[in-house]
Protein backbone atom coordinates (compact mmCIF):
# COMPACT_ATOMS: atom_id res chain seq x y z
CA UNK A 1 0.00 0.00 0.00
CA UNK A 2 1.35 3.54 -0.62
CA UNK A 3 2.58 5.93 2.20
CA UNK A 4 1.34 9.64 2.72
CA UNK A 5 4.52 10.35 1.20
CA UNK A 6 4.26 8.62 -1.76
CA UNK A 7 0.93 9.80 -2.43
CA UNK A 8 0.95 13.70 -0.72
CA UNK A 9 1.31 16.62 -3.12
CA UNK A 10 4.87 18.19 -1.56
CA UNK A 11 6.00 20.95 -0.63
CA UNK A 12 2.93 22.96 0.89
CA UNK A 13 2.91 26.55 0.78
CA UNK A 14 2.09 28.00 4.40
CA UNK A 15 0.14 31.14 5.17
CA UNK A 16 1.24 32.45 8.24
CA UNK A 17 -1.07 33.08 11.28
CA UNK A 18 -0.43 36.56 11.41
CA UNK A 19 -1.53 37.02 7.59
CA UNK A 20 -5.33 38.40 6.10
CA UNK A 21 -7.51 36.45 5.08
CA UNK A 22 -7.38 38.33 2.23
CA UNK A 23 -3.76 38.10 1.80
CA UNK A 24 -4.34 34.39 2.27
CA UNK A 25 -7.39 34.17 -0.22
CA UNK A 26 -5.08 35.56 -2.72
CA UNK A 27 -2.34 33.37 -2.26
CA UNK A 28 -5.01 30.46 -2.55
CA UNK A 29 -5.66 31.83 -5.72
CA UNK A 30 -2.49 32.74 -7.33
CA UNK A 31 -1.47 28.37 -6.53
CA UNK A 32 -4.95 27.67 -7.46
CA UNK A 33 -5.45 25.41 -4.20
CA UNK A 34 -8.98 25.52 -2.20
CA UNK A 35 -6.84 24.99 1.45
CA UNK A 36 -3.60 26.17 2.81
CA UNK A 37 -1.91 25.05 6.03
CA UNK A 38 -1.98 27.80 9.18
CA UNK A 39 1.75 28.12 10.64
CA UNK A 40 2.79 30.02 13.22
CA UNK A 41 5.47 32.30 14.06
CA UNK A 42 7.46 29.48 15.28
CA UNK A 43 6.54 27.69 11.63
CA UNK A 44 4.57 25.05 13.51
CA UNK A 45 1.50 24.06 11.94
CA UNK A 46 -1.75 25.67 13.75
CA UNK A 47 -4.35 24.41 11.25
CA UNK A 48 -5.91 24.55 8.08
CA UNK A 49 -8.01 26.96 6.38
CA UNK A 50 -10.56 26.58 3.05
CA UNK A 51 -12.02 28.63 1.02
CA UNK A 52 -14.99 27.70 2.97
CA UNK A 53 -13.69 28.35 5.96
CA UNK A 54 -13.38 32.15 4.47
CA UNK A 55 -16.75 32.21 2.79
CA UNK A 56 -18.73 30.74 5.51
CA UNK A 57 -16.53 32.25 8.79
CA UNK A 58 -15.62 35.50 7.45
CA UNK A 59 -17.49 36.80 4.37
CA UNK A 60 -20.79 35.17 6.09
CA UNK A 61 -20.43 36.48 9.37
CA UNK A 62 -20.08 40.12 8.17
CA UNK A 63 -16.05 40.15 9.10
CA UNK A 64 -13.34 42.35 7.26
CA UNK A 65 -10.93 39.60 5.31
CA UNK A 66 -8.85 42.63 4.45
CA UNK A 67 -8.26 42.89 9.18
CA UNK A 68 -9.25 39.15 9.96
CA UNK A 69 -6.29 37.30 10.73
CA UNK A 70 -6.10 33.84 8.98
CA UNK A 71 -4.71 32.46 13.03
CA UNK A 72 -8.44 33.35 13.72
CA UNK A 73 -9.45 30.40 11.94
CA UNK A 74 -7.01 27.94 13.30
CA UNK A 75 -9.49 26.14 15.81
CA UNK A 76 -8.54 22.80 17.95
CA UNK A 77 -6.37 20.36 17.42
CA UNK A 78 -4.74 19.89 13.90
CA UNK A 79 -5.61 16.50 12.50
CA UNK A 80 -2.35 15.76 10.58
CA UNK A 81 -0.67 12.22 9.30
CA UNK A 82 2.64 10.67 9.45
CA UNK A 83 5.07 10.71 6.31
CA UNK A 84 5.04 7.01 6.67
CA UNK A 85 1.37 5.63 7.71
CA UNK A 86 -0.35 4.09 4.86
CA UNK A 87 -3.04 4.47 2.46
CA UNK A 88 -5.39 2.83 4.75
CA UNK A 89 -4.83 4.75 8.16
CA UNK A 90 -4.68 8.16 5.87
CA UNK A 91 -8.36 6.72 4.83
CA UNK A 92 -9.28 6.08 8.19
CA UNK A 93 -8.60 9.51 9.68
CA UNK A 94 -10.24 11.31 6.68
CA UNK A 95 -13.40 9.06 7.25
CA UNK A 96 -12.81 9.82 11.47
CA UNK A 97 -12.21 13.47 11.09
CA UNK A 98 -14.84 14.01 7.86
CA UNK A 99 -11.52 15.95 6.37
CA UNK A 100 -10.97 16.55 2.80
CA UNK A 101 -6.76 17.19 3.16
CA UNK A 102 -4.62 16.06 6.06
CA UNK A 103 -0.99 17.94 6.69
CA UNK A 104 1.90 15.26 6.45
CA UNK A 105 4.12 15.49 9.15
CA UNK A 106 7.98 14.23 9.50
CA UNK A 107 9.79 14.17 12.62
CA UNK A 108 7.25 17.52 13.39
CA UNK A 109 7.91 19.21 10.67
CA UNK A 110 5.29 20.24 7.49
CA UNK A 111 6.46 17.87 4.40
CA UNK A 112 2.99 17.99 2.41
CA UNK A 113 -0.63 17.70 2.05
CA UNK A 114 -2.60 14.67 0.97
CA UNK A 115 -5.96 16.01 -0.19
CA UNK A 116 -8.95 13.92 -1.56
CA UNK A 117 -7.65 13.97 -4.99
CA UNK A 118 -4.07 12.45 -4.20
CA UNK A 119 -6.20 9.64 -2.54
CA UNK A 120 -8.82 8.82 -5.63
CA UNK A 121 -5.46 9.22 -8.22
CA UNK A 122 -3.48 6.63 -6.00
CA UNK A 123 -6.15 4.34 -4.54
CA UNK A 124 -8.79 1.76 -6.40
CA UNK A 125 -12.30 3.32 -6.78
CA UNK A 126 -13.96 1.00 -4.24
CA UNK A 127 -11.56 2.47 -1.88
CA UNK A 128 -12.12 6.27 -3.09
CA UNK A 129 -15.70 5.15 -2.82
CA UNK A 130 -16.28 4.70 0.22
CA UNK A 131 -14.00 8.19 1.21
CA UNK A 132 -16.46 10.02 -0.99
CA UNK A 133 -19.46 8.67 0.82
CA UNK A 134 -18.15 9.26 4.09
CA UNK A 135 -17.34 12.63 3.63
CA UNK A 136 -20.10 14.02 1.79
CA UNK A 137 -22.26 12.00 4.43
CA UNK A 138 -24.18 14.60 7.02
Amino acid sequence: MPTAREIMSPDPTCVKATDTVLDAARKMAELGVGALPICGTDEKLKGMLTDRDIVVKVLGRGKDPGTCQAGELAQGEVVTIDAGAEADEILRTMKEHKVRRLPVIDEHVLVGVVAQADVARALPDPQVGDLLEALSAA
